[in-house]
């Protein structure tokens, strides 16, 4: 029960204890009112100046006026005798619970994976920390500062959902098969791996074959698409990708299995002076980053839909103007620190901070430049990488992409 009451008229500590003898469980100060009655008390009978049965008298006036406890009440004295004052030692926050990531900051962010086609967490915070340091978008100067896990919370949000939606079939994979002899590039670019990939079947009739090659430390990558794999068609298309790597080439590695090209290439490579390593038995993880980069690269960008061979020149020229430059010089990727323990087992371990876009990593390599081709400059590269945002390229590639791929739909003739 709260009563109002004109506490003033109480000025000395002899009514005060006449008050306290006729009231026993009653308090009359509102909730709202209590700090500021405790530090008007106090400072009325000069808390500071009085002896200890005066204060002890003050404490339970205090007590029965508030309903506060003991404990509460001397915690406020100690405040009163600190600072002079009576607040609260905490407020609520003017705008509580207030979103860091507004609707606009989820639709750049799912505008963002749609260019990109749904990288991991950390390259698309990587593409969006790039967007604004190099390239000035400030309009993903929030984004930027977002943690990788909350990345995903945003993704599996309702908000995005709304704006993209994307499913992803189960398919089967097929185990690489292993190597004769892993390659050994010893930090120096030029050591590709390399691997076909088959774009369907449909009525029995084939699709084309796209001819991926990752180097092993720069994860420099040269797509191409050829008609068939056969000599005719095949060797043309690797002598196009040996001269599309800005360094010099020293050896490839290729699968030993199902794969047409390996005598083929064999025969080119001796002309070039290339090493070739084949494939290992019981060694699956070696030939590892060219399977990874076909799921990543190639079948993200390009599908698994059939794709008559009619159009392979279309194809290829879409890799060399649009798909390299994109995945070379606008998408970042993790690089592994190796470590070594006692027993000669390998550890790696993949650092945000050592993600680059393989144009980067090159750069980064203290023989980089003595590595180039005659004819190729750093600063031709530089060029190149900063002629367009991240985002201005994967727009330009996608655009690219649907335009390709129309053109076979409304040309159904040649697919006999």
């Amino acid at each position: 029960m709260v009563i109002n009451m004109d506490e003033a008229k109480l000025k000395t500590l002899m009514q005060v204890e006449e008050f306290l003898k006729g009231i026993e469980s009653l308090f009359c100060v509102v909730k709202e009112e209590r700090y500021p009655f405790v530090q008007r008390t106090l400072t009325r009978f000069g808390y500071e100046k009085l002896g200890r049965k005066e204060k002890g008298v003050v404490l339970r006036y205090l007590e029965r006026m508030t309903g506060l406890s003991r404990q509460q009440v001397t915690r406020l004295v100690r405040k009163f005798q600190a600072t002079g004052t009576v607040t609260l030692g905490y407020q609520s926050p003017r705008q509580g619970f207030k979103r860091v990531f507004t609707p606009r900051d989820v639709a750049l962010l799912a505008e963002m994976d749609e260019r990109h086609g749904t990288l991991s967490g950390p390259a698309t915070k990587k593409l969006m920390e790039r967007a604004v340091k190099i390239y000035g978008e400030e309009k993903y100067a929030v984004l930027s500062g977002i943690s990788v896990s909350h990345l995903y919370n945003l993704r599996g949000g309702k908000e995005y959902i709304s704006k993209r939606r994307h499913w992803t079939k189960t398919r089967s994979t097929k185990a690489p098969i292993g190597e004769r002899r892993a390659p050994r590039p010893e930090g120096s670019p030029g050591y590709l791996r390399i691997d076909s990939v088959h774009q369907g079947d449909q009525d029995g009739q084939k699709g084309v074959y796209h001819i991926n090659a990752v180097d092993c430390v720069t994860q420099y990558q040269v797509v191409a698409t050829c008609e068939k794999i056969s000599e005719a068609y095949l060797i043309p298309v690797l002598k196009e990708m040996i001269e599309a790597f800005p360094f010099v080439i020293l050896g490839i590695h290729a699968d030993n299995g199902s794969e047409y090209i390996n005598y083929q290439v064999a025969k080119l490579l001796k002309k070039l002076l290339i090493e070739l390593t084949k494939s290992r038995p019981r060694h699956s993880n070696d030939n590892a980053l060219a399977e990874s980069k076909n799921a990543s690269v190639v079948r993200k960008h390009l599908g698994y839909a059939h794709i008559p061979q009619v159009f392979s020149k279309e194809v290829n020229t879409f890799c060399r103007e649009h798909l390299n430059p994109y995945v070379n010089f606008h998408r970042p990727c993790f690089f592994p620190r190796t470590v070594t323990d006692t027993k000669g087992k390998e550890k790696k371990s993949y650092r945000y901070e050592d993600m680059k876009t393989p144009f980067e990593k090159f750069k980064s390599l203290p023989s980089s430049e003595s590595c180039l081709k005659p004819g190729v400059t750093m600063s031709q590269l530089e060029k190149i990488a900063l002629s367009k945002t991240d985002n201005e390229a994967a727009e330009q590639m996608n655009i690219a992409r649907d335009s390709l791929f129309q053109s076979w739909t409304e040309r159904p003739e040649k697919r006999a």
